[in-house]
């Protein structure tokens, strides 16, 4: 199983969650999405803390953690496709975790297997959710050497 948690929630009808349900219909994998309400009332450090808890919670056995971060390493594609077919073949279940508009808690980020990054740039935390989405169809394509990826 593949699971995307993500705090904030994403409104059906945007183009957002229209081009997301796009690619995780072609993905012959059961993707899940899960998304946690932002705390807002409480400072910055507290709420990483308390959405890190959220994020956290109820993990499946085995889970490889994946937390999307600044500052993680950033891979290409076909890195990308070789370490989730990885982690599925070893753990079973794949977390992805979006932590909010002040990052990840330290909790998420000390349990998570791989920080990735999707590069430099600062994107709009539902954008993330787009590029996710494609590049988990893109990996699944790699995988089975579907034409949709060309080096």
């Amino acid at each position: 199983m593949i699971q995307i948690r993500a705090i904030g929630k994403l409104k059906n009808s945007t183009p957002e969650a229209q081009l997301i349900g796009e690619y995780l219909r072609k993905i012959h994998e059961k993707v899940e999405i899960r998304e946690y309400v932002e705390k807002k009332s409480l400072s910055d450090g507290e709420i990483k803390e308390a959405e890190a808890k959220l994020l956290l919670s109820d993990l499946p056995e085995n889970a490889f953690i994946i937390a999307l971060d600044e500052h993680g390493q950033t891979q290409s594609s076909r890195e990308f496709a070789c370490q989730l077919k990885k982690a599925k073949e070893d753990a079973k279940n794949i977390i992805l975790m979006i932590g909010g508009a002040n990052g990840h808690g330290q909790e998420v980020l000390k349990r998570a297997n791989l920080i990735l990054s999707f590069g430099r740039m600062t994107l709009p935390h539902f954008l993330i959710r787009v590029v996710l989405a494609e590049q988990l169809y893109r990996a699944i394509s790699i995988w089975n050497n579907h034409p949709y990826h060309r080096d």
